[in-house]
């Protein structure tokens, strides 16, 4: 099992799903992408689905960006920060709500428990109708944010909700399921020689990824997951104690060396890092910094650098700046 946050291995959503009457199997309608938020812009595909029939996990493309038995996609958003601000959840295709579910608070799974969600895995949900057996479902979304209601037809790329973190959650992500006739269906890769149910444009904006990176930003001190996860860290101010950079990624993978930097005006290295991975990590955070010099900090710009190194080589690296 992935080491994810640690994400929890059951099946999300199941309750809110009921089976579609069995049907011929017709060309679906193309699924757009479902969150108001652009990927590598605040948003990231953290999961896909897992079609390893055993213990073992596979996603799609045959690696490792799932976990044991999950169901569906999630699109993760940068923090609770963002997911205070609103991102909407969004019809993937025209159809027919079937079933609403509202009254569940936004809490991580781990401050409630398991038991808490039990039958309420997908949180507060929504279930479209697309026809010819095919439906979405659509969880984890915000309390009170529902826009729509059973019985209502929707429009492709309407407003249905919002992305919080209700159910069986411990960040804020919208899960999506697709059925055809009540069976689960991987949207990337839904039949052996079928083509993806996604629009062109949706398929394009969801390119695999060999991970990513969430955030990267300053501090004025040491920094926590749950910090960075609540939105909380504030950036330093003009003279600060010390000065510290911090990266969290998501979906790295055994053997990547991760490094962070710290660089002050000039370019010269104030601290860093390079740590090797001894496991798979669905989300990893780092941070490094350096004390007040006693003449106090020297105004210039100053720089972050994150790289993943994976079998020698970068695969993800992003840098942002600060001036004091």
């Amino acid at each position: 099992m992935r080491g994810r946050l640690e994400l929890l291995a059951l099946a999300a959503a199941v309750q809110l799903t009921a089976g579609s009457a069995p049907g011929r199997a017709a060309a679906a309608p193309a699924l757009g992408f479902p969150v108001a938020c652009t990927i590598g812009q605040g948003c990231e595909v953290q999961h896909y689905v897992d079609l390893d029939p055993g213990p073992g996990v596979r996603d799609y493309r045959g690696g490792r960006r799932t976990y044991d038995g999950h169901n569906g996609v999630d699109i993760r958003i940068a923090d609770m920060a963002a997911q205070r601000r609103g991102v909407d959840v969004l019809a993937a295709a025209a159809g027919k709500v079937l079933r609403v579910r509202g009254g569940i608070a936004d809490i991580s799974v781990r401050a409630t428990g398991l038991a808490q969600v039990a039958g309420r895995e997908c949180g507060n949900g929504v279930v479209i109708d697309h026809g010819d057996g095919l439906q979405t479902q659509y969880c984890h979304l915000a309390l009170g944010s529902l826009k729509v209601a059973a019985g209502q037809s929707v429009a492709a790329g309407q407003a249905i909700g919002r992305i919080g973190v209700s159910g069986q959650t411990e960040f804020p992500h919208l899960h999506l399921s697709v059925r055809r006739n009540g069976a689960v269906v991987d949207p990337f890769a839904p039949a052996p020689g079928a083509g993806p149910l996604w629009t062109p444009e949706a398929l394009k904006a969801m390119g695999y990824k060999q991970g990513a990176i969430l955030n990267l930003g300053f501090a004025a001190g040491p920094v926590s997951m749950e910090a960075v996860e609540s939105g909380a860290v504030a950036p330093p101010g003009a003279d600060p104690a010390a000065l510290v950079v911090f990266g969290r990624a998501i979906e790295l993978e055994v053997g990547d060396e991760v490094e962070i930097r710290l660089l002050g005006p000039g370019g010269a290295v104030l601290a860093q890092s390079r740590t090797p991975l001894d496991r798979d990590k669905a989300q990893y955070l780092v941070f490094v910094g350096r004390k007040r010099p006693a003449a106090g900090w020297p105004q210039g710009g100053y720089r972050a650098d994150y790289t993943v190194h994976r079998r020698g080589r970068p695969v993800l690296s992003r840098s942002v700046g600060l001036r004091l």
